[in-house]
């Protein structure tokens, strides 16, 4: 099963040089010949090393701007050619192609242009054709040809060829051609993703998703199920983009309700310090402040249970107070733009707490797909990138709210957009109070959130709880009047909703009675 073939010949030609050179010093000890092209050939003369011109082997010189340089008999033979064929063999010897044995291409940097923002022109110029056509060409031939499109992938071979004086074995060829073909598929996708969004199809007749493994997880959602965490092409500020300060590795779930926290948290406008902690990917408590730590111990006011082992994001460098405040109870991760060196030390005497600092925050406006797998297929759709700034709120009832009512309508239906529908978020002064998540009905979403407001001002000693004065949100319209009367009990002053019921004037009537103020999106924030 070893099937051992030695290397006398390779193509190099990368966009990526790093390691090229040396990983090259090592073929050229076994005695393998370096054939090469444009820039790569430039880099490994300049190493001292011997290497011959794509050029030189095909008989015909690069052109068209380098378009055409590979795609030639010369090299296609060369690793398409079955070593154990004598008739391939032959038509080998019959037209002076000599066998390619390995081929070694990262591919022109497609994706980079198009996360850079590069004009279409450009990025269709960074199209591999040659690249591609030689990769998949040795990956079918990988019986006899060894392929490598990552440069991670160079020790694996060297230390192979150490350890099979300059052969490669079959085991080692498949498992680079099986990286190889999901690597150009991965491309592909890229490429073709980027020509749906350049003629506005929003659904094409293909729909690829490729992506990079960042790593293997140690499992899914529960122990028995494997997982793994991809980058995609999209350069989105958050957990995929984060490094990892300090603390354990992070979990499918931890991935998860972090990113749910993170996107949540760049709602907030960042000239207010904003503060989220999710929990099983439903936000638990949420509030904007002057501070970082005040912002924090207002949103773990209104579920202090569930903040327990919860997730925060930040929507500002993490400062030392704040990380003092955060560790204060065990907390699962904490995730951040940036964070100070105080902060830092601080979350670092905490072993197990996981301190991810993204970068940057993320976009809410951009536009991009979501993918959910169901069983044989893949739903994609774009993302929810409406924001409640952007939206005309009109008011339905008679009482207008007030202005503060105002700001903290539009701070809950900025929350209520990444709780798990029904939803139901009470707020005040710029916080949650009670959040109702996931029901399947929205009255008892309702009576959920005014319940847990209830315990939480049990919990902190108050009078009251802090439903009493604050405004409501609903991620989509009240089918009847009921859940708009739970919500009066609990002490809601004002409403914000999509509307777009045809029940939508009863539950109106039902405002004016109550003396509530209720303004319409005319936009839902379904969330499943």
């Amino acid at each position: 099963m070893n099937r051992l073939r030695r290397l006398t010949r390779a193509l190099l030609s990368v966009s990526d040089k790093a390691g090229l050179a040396d990983f090259a010093r090592a073929l050229a000890g076994y005695g393998v010949e370096l054939v090469s092209t444009g820039g790569t050939a430039k880099v490994l003369a300049a190493a001292g090393l011997e290497v011959i011109d794509v050029a030189d082997l095909t008989g015909f010189p690069e052109m068209m701007d380098g378009r055409v340089k590979t795609l030639h008999p010369k090299v296609h033979g060369g690793l398409l050619a079955i070593r154990d064929d004598a008739t391939h063999l032959a038509a080998l010897e019959a037209h002076g192609i000599r066998p390619i044995d390995l081929v070694v291409v990262n591919l022109y940097p497609f994706e980079d242009k198009v996360a850079q923002g590069a004009a279409f022109a450009d990025c269709v110029e960074n199209i591999d054709i040659g690249g591609p056509a030689m990769v998949r060409a040795a990956a079918k031939n990988h019986a006899d040809v060894a392929v490598v499109v990552d440069p991670e992938d160079y020790a694996a071979v060297t230390a192979e060829l150490a350890a099979h004086d300059g052969a490669t074995t079959l085991a080692l060829r498949r498992r680079l051609a099986a990286k190889a073909f999901a690597r150009t598929a991965a491309y592909d996708a890229a490429i073709a993703n980027r020509f749906a969004d350049k003629v506005s199809d929003p659904a094409p007749a293909w729909r690829d998703v490729g992506g990079k493994l960042i790593e293997a997880l140690r499992y899914g959602e529960n122990p028995h199920q494997t997982a793994a965490f991809y980058r995609t092409p999209e350069r989105r500020f958050g957990v995929a983009t984060a490094r990892q300060l300090q603390g354990r590795r992070l979990s499918y779930n931890n991935i998860n309700d972090t990113d749910a926290a993170y996107e949540c948290v760049a709602e907030f406008d960042p000239r207010n310090a904003a503060v989220v902690i999710v929990k099983h990917a439903n936000p638990c408590g949420v509030a904007e402040d002057e501070s970082l730590a005040e912002a924090y111990r207002r949103a773990f006011r209104c579920d202090p249970v569930s903040a327990f082992g919860g997730i925060v994001a930040v929507n500002r460098p993490l400062d030392a107070e704040a990380a003092r405040a955060i560790t204060e109870i065990f907390t699962e991760v904490m995730i951040a733009p940036a964070a100070s060196d105080e902060a830092i030390a601080i979350v670092g005497a905490k072993k197990n707490l996981r301190l991810l600092v993204a970068g940057g925050l993320p976009d809410s406006r951009v536009p991009g797909v979501t993918v959910k797998s169901v069983a044989g297929g893949l739903l994609v759709q774009s993302r929810d990138n409406a924001v409640v700034d952007d939206m005309k709120l009109t008011v339905m009832t008679k009482r207008v709210p007030t202005n503060a009512e105002l700001a903290d309508l539009r701070f809950a239906f900025r929350v209520a957009k990444y709780v798990k529908s029904n939803a139901i978020v009470y707020a005040k002064d710029r916080a949650t109070v009670g959040i109702g998540a996931g029901q399947m009905s929205r009255v008892d979403a309702a009576h959920i959130a005014a319940r847990k407001a209830a315990d939480a001002a049990q919990a902190a000693g108050l009078a009251a709880p802090l439903t009493q004065g604050a405004v409501v949100a609903s991620d989509a319209f009240f089918p009847f009047a009921d859940g708009l009367i739970v919500a009066i009990e609990a002490g809601a002053t004002a409403v914000i909703q999509p509307g777009g019921s045809v029940r939508d004037p009863d539950v109106i009537a039902a405002a004016d009675r109550l003396g509530l103020a209720m303004v319409f999106t005319g936009m839902r924030h379904f969330l499943h």
